[in-house]
């Protein structure tokens, strides 16, 4: 640590470390639930900075945006205010996997959101590189900055991103840095490491940016937004949005791009062992894809354009690490990219994060009370996963403060709730990246449903307004009453109704027959039968929609609910963090030596803590139910 002069900078009941996606998500559910917030960035330029791709959402990642908008967070809000095309993803397939991703516009989305927190009441905004958190008695006691400031407070969150000992790769050149050419956060790593804080090298990676002008778009495919835009907020849902969207193109690399990669692999960081940071699965770089998958002649790359104000494109699928000059040759060997010129060039970058299974599911430090994580600093990756996780942590931290409860979301609430369950019990080796696979419960926990399964918990938190709430009771009540309806509306097995449904692609009907029967039929819309239902009184799409869900899979939902309900008696049955495993005779060692460190809160989170068997689950079942039958407490 340096020698610096310090001095008190002020009092706040929380204290944010990072303005990115995490950060930002955090002070704003801490100010808005009634406490002084001060947020401290390296850089008021780099507020949400969309340092990597220039869009939100995505398959898994829009559900997340669809439940912090719920729970009263401001991402899709945000995007709302600043998208230039967007598409819903998987419509081919089921609702339980649909998805919306949309392109920002990443200049506007870092205005829109600075104006947001400049003008929260509570939440105070500053610019200062925090080098020190200050506790005592594993307690927490303040913030330290570089200048000397000392910011007393009675909670840290800490959301460093991608900054926190960031250093940059660009084949044989590497420099200490933080995304987008930023400064990166290295004295906090010291100060955290003297601490006793155990960090571990993670690494993503992003790709060049280039000219608008230099690529040549009729032999590319070009990708358009949809007709009928949805938004991302459930506040913005009927609203129009009429503007001309910006397409996308899609293009592939050649056999030539694949054959420069593999004859500088010995340049590239990643390989020749420069990098100690693990890289994400899901999104590889280019030298990795070609690597793993040889057989492969081409792969998908997507233009994208990073805003209405700058002519500069995004390359997604040509992340790299290479150094500069074979970065230009082989993007000159993409189809349509053959006389591109390089705005900025693709890097990758390693990063400090801990490991989350030293938090609990609040993203609370187990051993220091009121200091709490949250985004790529546990081990995930995506602006979404970081939001989701600065807003449960932001949360915590005011009930912490408050005397409050913990907030928690288990798997079957949300996916907020699978992605901490994952990343708190489960650890992660990898940079962590949110999937529709990953939740056990998908069915229910849809993207389109969202807000009635999470308004009313941020009603209770006061994140989401009277007005808001009140909305979505009369929502719930407009689809049970359609529904119920729905099954009282009959037709009778005349010539022009089966007319009509031959018509329409299905079978004519022998008997009497309810719409609510007739839209169980996989060919047959809720719109459909609109013919047989004069008197029908008009519904939002977000309803319609919601009516025909609910009817097509209802067996399926009824089906899942009582899966939901044995996890819940898992769930149900608490663990102390006091709690001794060495008493409970019959575990195995791993189990018990993995018990033991993470201390699971429930006996339904010790089922999925890696190493744990279901015989280990059966013994320690066995174990607290004699412990209750002889009406001994918890330990």
């Amino acid at each position: 640590m340096i020698e610096t002069k310090t001095y008190l900078g002020g009092k706040y009941d929380v204290v944010v470390v990072g303005a990115g996606h995490a950060g930002v998500e955090a002070a704003l559910a801490a100010s808005r639930m009634g406490l002084q917030t001060l947020i401290l960035t390296i850089s008021l330029d780099g507020i949400v900075a969309l340092s990597c791709n220039p869009n939100i959402g995505g398959t898994g990642k829009g559900h997340l945006v669809r439940e912090i908008d719920a729970l009263g967070g401001e991402m899709a809000l945000n995007i709302d205010k600043s998208f230039i095309q967007s598409r819903m993803l998987n419509l081919s397939k089921g609702p339980a996997v649909h998805s919306l991703r949309v392109q920002a516009d990443k200049k506007m989305y870092h205005t829109e959101m600075k104006k947001m927190i400049e003008d929260e009441p509570n939440l105070t905004l500053r610019q200062g590189e925090a080098i020190d958190i200050l506790f005592e008695d594993e307690a927490i006691k303040g913030v330290v900055t570089r200048t000397g400031a000392v910011y007393e407070t009675k909670a840290v969150v800490i959301a460093t991103g991608t900054y926190l000992g960031g250093r940059v790769y660009i084949g044989e050149v590497n420099y200490q840095s933080g995304p987008d050419g930023m400064f990166p956060s290295l004295l906090l790593s010291d100060s955290l490491k003297e601490k006793g804080f155990q960090l571990r090298r993670m690494k993503t990676g992003t790709p060049a940016r280039v000219h608008r002008d230099s690529i040549d778009y009729s032999v590319m495919e070009i990708q358009p937004g949809d007709d009928e835009v949805i938004p991302f907020s459930f506040l913005n849902m009927g609203k129009k949005f009429d503007f001309e969207q910006v397409p996308c193109y899609l293009t592939y690399t050649t056999e030539a791009t694949h054959e420069i990669i593999r004859q500088n692999l010995d340049r590239s960081p990643m390989f020749s062992g420069y990098i100690e940071g693990v890289g994400p699965r899901y999104c590889p770089s280019i030298e990795d894809k070609v690597v793993r998958f040889g057989d492969r002649d081409k792969h998908q790359v997507f233009i994208e354009p990073e805003g209405l104000s700058t002519k500069e494109m995004y390359v997604q699928g040509v992340s790299s690490s290479l150094p500069e000059e074979v970065q230009i040759d082989m993007y000159k060997k993409i189809i349509g990219l053959e006389n591109v010129q390089f705005m900025r060039t693709a890097y990758a970058i390693e990063y400090d994060s801990i490991n989350p299974t030293m938090l609990k599911r609040t993203l609370e430090h187990k051993s220091i009370s009121n200091l709490f994580f949250a985004g790529q600093i546990n081990g995930s990756s995506g602006y979404e996963e970081a939001a989701a996780q600065g807003l449960i942590a932001g949360i915590n931290a005011a009930q912490n403060v408050k005397g409050r409860g913990p907030f928690v979301l288990d798997r079957s609430e949300a996916y907020i709730g699978v992605l901490i369950d994952d990343l708190v019990t489960k650890g992660t080796d990898e940079p962590y990246r949110m999937m529709t696979s990953r939740a056990e419960y998908r069915l229910t926990l849809r993207q389109d449903n969202a807000d009635l399964r999470l308004t009313k918990k941020g009603h209770d938190l006061g994140l989401v307004t009277q007005e808001r709430y009140e909305k979505t009771i009369e929502k719930e009540k407009l689809i049970d009453c359609e529904l119920k309806r729905l099954k009282k509306v009959i037709i009778n097995p005349n010539a022009e109704n089966n007319r009509i449904l031959e018509g329409i692609g299905s079978t004519p009907i022998k008997n009497a027959t309810s719409l609510y029967d007739l839209i169980r039929r996989p060919e047959i819309s809720y719109d459909d039968t609109a013919v047989f239902d004069p008197d029908r009184y008009t519904l939002l799409k977000e309803i319609r929609l919601q009516v025909e869900t609910q009817i097509k899979y209802e067996g399926y939902i009824k089906k899942q609910m009582q899966q939901i309900e044995q996890f819940k008696k898992l769930e149900n049955k608490k663990l102390s963090v006091e709690f001794d495993y060495s008493r409970v005779r019959g575990l195995s060692n791993e189990a018990l030596q993995k018990l033991s460190a993470i201390k699971p809160d429930s006996v339904g989170q010790a089922s999925r803590i890696s190493g744990v068997s279901p015989a280990d689950i059966n013994v320690l079942l066995i174990y607290l139910e004699q412990r209750r039958r002889n009406g001994e407490m918890d330990e």
